[in-house]
């Protein structure tokens, strides 16, 4: 049995040293294959070149805003030596897009391809990466001086401080007196006598907001010169010349935030400015010489159709025991006019007007200088934010309107109140940087160009 074991050398001679020179079909598809495929490549990149067809080039779906330019890859990419360069450059993006810079002490400006990331599927260029800011705000530093903001943040869930209109030290500079747990108390007595429950929404509304006002004046207001741009809507500002609109507040053109609370619309059903008995309309809310002007004017009016009521009965003082027959003071109607004039301002500078206005009189004048309202148009001038998106949110649940009794109190949210939902994890809404905050100073652009931009105001 020894002899009939197979050797190494037996074993070797079973194998064909031929068989990969022998013709085989699996051998010649993929000869064929390794042929045709690169051929077609070539012929289908060569169909796309003489149709003038660049899609074919991309790294991938271009976004909702550049899809126009899906196929047209020169419009960003300059040809070098022939060839489409590998990256974008800022000029390409500056060609279409004005672009200011963030800060005018920034230590480097970064490309824009590096923040506004394309080829990456239909979605908003404006969502930027929080390593984009973070390569800046995670160890801050600037070309010149101190630094004024905070050096170190990570993200909005660590180390990103209080927000600044609340941190300690911050009061309201309006001056209009206003309690705003006092006008949330229910059972409010209201314009016709009948309790009402005020909502937020009957003063605090977009800018832009068309529907009816629940306390607004029964009539047209006087017009008031020099009215604030707060109380004008969106309609009337489109309408507007250019040169009008780079005057009004952002808040006006935008969308996302609430205008200022305008005495017409929000106060003056429950808080009327009746001056006298003999007339059922109000005096205008406005500066105290148009107030005066128009009291002058109604009583001048008045006595006109109505002298008998120049003749005034006026008791004489006498002893109990011996009382004096009543005397008839008799004036003339400039008297008449100017006597129901004083004793009408007297009411309404003495009691109406205080309530709600910081009134003072100096240097002997005979009408009262009011403080500016100087109610703040928007808090947060370098954030965003967006009130439509977050109407399912009671507004109470973020502003303490419900028990604030100050006029100083700012009731805008902290950034703990913020953090409740916008936080990491699955269950958190976003809260990358960019939700909040923009990079290119667009105030400082319109400043330059000398006209108003809206990109990047959270619409």
């Amino acid at each position: 049995m020894a002899g009939g074991e197979r050797t190494t050398k037996k074993r070797a001679q079973r194998i064909d040293l031929n068989y990969f020179k022998r013709p085989h079909a699996f051998r010649r598809w993929r000869f064929w294959l390794s042929v045709a495929v690169p051929l077609v490549a070539l012929i289908w990149i060569a169909a796309h070149a003489v149709r003038g067809n660049q899609r074919v080039y991309s790294a991938g779906k271009m976004s909702a805003a550049h899809a126009v330019l899906a196929a047209k890859c020169d419009a960003c990419h300059f040809e070098m030596a022939g060839f489409f360069s590998q990256k974008t450059s800022d000029k390409a993006c500056l060609s279409c897009h004005d672009g200011p810079i963030h800060h005018d002490d920034q230590v480097f400006a970064p490309k824009c391809a590096s923040c506004h990331e394309e080829h990456r599927g239909v979605m908003q260029l404006a969502k930027t990466s929080d390593a984009a800011c973070t390569q800046c705000h995670a160890n801050l530093r600037v070309a010149s001086g101190p630094v004024k903001y905070v050096r170190d943040i990570e993200d909005f869930g660590s180390g990103h401080p209080e927000f600044a209109a609340l941190r300690p030290g911050a009061t309201d500079p309006g001056t209009i007196q206003l309690n705003h747990a006092v006008h949330m108390k229910k059972n409010l007595k209201g314009p016709d006598g009948q309790p009402v429950q005020l909502d937020c929404q009957d003063c605090h509304r977009p800018a832009n907001s068309n529907e009816a006002w629940r306390f607004a004046a029964p009539a047209p207001p006087v017009a008031m010169p020099g009215a604030p741009a707060s109380a004008i809507n969106a309609a009337t500002a489109a309408a507007m010349p250019p040169s009008q609109k780079s005057d009004l507040p952002v808040m006006v053109l935008a969308r996302a935030y609430m205008a200022p609370p305008a005495y017409a619309k929000t106060c003056a059903a429950c808080h009327g400015l009746q001056f006298d008995k003999r007339f059922t309309e109000g005096a205008p809310h406005d500066t105290p010489e148009v107030i005066h002007a128009f009291l002058a004017q109604k009583f001048t009016q008045y006595v006109a159709a109505h002298p008998a009521e120049a003749r005034e009965t006026v008791p004489v003082p006498g002893l109990p025991q011996k009382p004096q027959p009543a005397a008839v003071r008799v004036l003339t109607p400039p008297q008449w006019v100017a006597e129901r004039v004083a004793e009408s301002e007297q009411l309404l500078y003495g009691k109406t007007c205080k309530q709600c206005h910081a009134l003072s009189f100096s240097g002997g004048a005979a009408l009262p200088a009011v403080a500016k309202s100087d109610i703040t148009p928007r808090w947060m001038p370098h954030a965003n934010f967006n009130h439509a998106r977050h109407q399912l949110v009671a507004c109470t649940e973020c502003h303490a309107a419900l028990t604030s009794q100050e006029t100083p109190d700012i009731l805008l949210p902290g950034i703990a109140t913020c953090r409740k939902c916008h936080h990491a994890g699955a269950d958190g809404a976003e809260a990358r940087c960019f939700e909040c905050h923009t990079y290119h100073d667009w105030t400082r652009a319109k400043a330059v160009k000398g006209k108003l931009t809206l990109t990047g105001l959270g619409e």
